[in-house]
Order: C-alpha cells, then structure tokens, then sequence
C-alpha cells in the first residue's frame, strides 16, 4: 500500500496489525517492525537488554520517517518564501547544511 508524500510503503496490513493489538497512533510505515519487537518483548518480559536487533530497527525506521517530514516541511517552507517578501528576519533553516539527506 502506497502512503501519500512518503517514500516508504506500508508492508503490514490492517488486519496484521489488528491481530498484533498495534494501537492506532502506531500504524505508520515502521509497523512491520513494531509488530515482531512487541512479540520478543513479551516474550522477554520486557527486559532492557533483550531485542536490541529489533528496536534498533525499528528506531531507526521512526527516526528516518522523521527526517524525511522534516526535510518536506523545508521544501515547503522554501517555497512559500519565495512567494511572498521576505520579511525582517531571515528564517532558519531546519536543517543545517551539513545533513546528509
């Protein structure tokens, strides 16, 4: 399934993700992840150290859903920038130069 303005697919599906109780605000792009670390976290009563693969991977898909918001939120404000005058002090860029996104 194909998720509007976002480069990354939806891979688990409404009824794999009701089946595993994913809750609503969960059930983005990294949802395929979620569901197997929920399973090792159960079945590891929740220990820190335990299914560090898994949240690894799963961090790290929320974090590069995050970047690419942020980096659409800069073309916008990019663009409505260009259309109207500039005002007294110039914007900050969200993200710095430097990001290698």
């Amino acid at each position: 399934m194909e998720v509007p303005g976002s480069s990354k697919k939806m891979i688990a599906t409404q009824e794999e993700m009701v089946e595993a109780r994913v809750p609503l605000a969960y059930r983005d792009q990294c949802a395929h992840l979620l569901i197997p670390l929920n399973k090792c976290r159960q079945a590891e009563l929740y220990l820190p150290w335990k299914c560090e693969n898994e949240r690894h991977s799963y961090e790290k898909c929320q974090y590069e859903l995050v970047m690419e918001r942020m980096l659409q939120m800069q073309k916008i404000r990019e663009q409505s920038s260009l259309n109207q005058p500039q005002s007294k002090g110039a914007a900050i860029p969200l993200i710095p130069k430097t990001a290698n996104a």
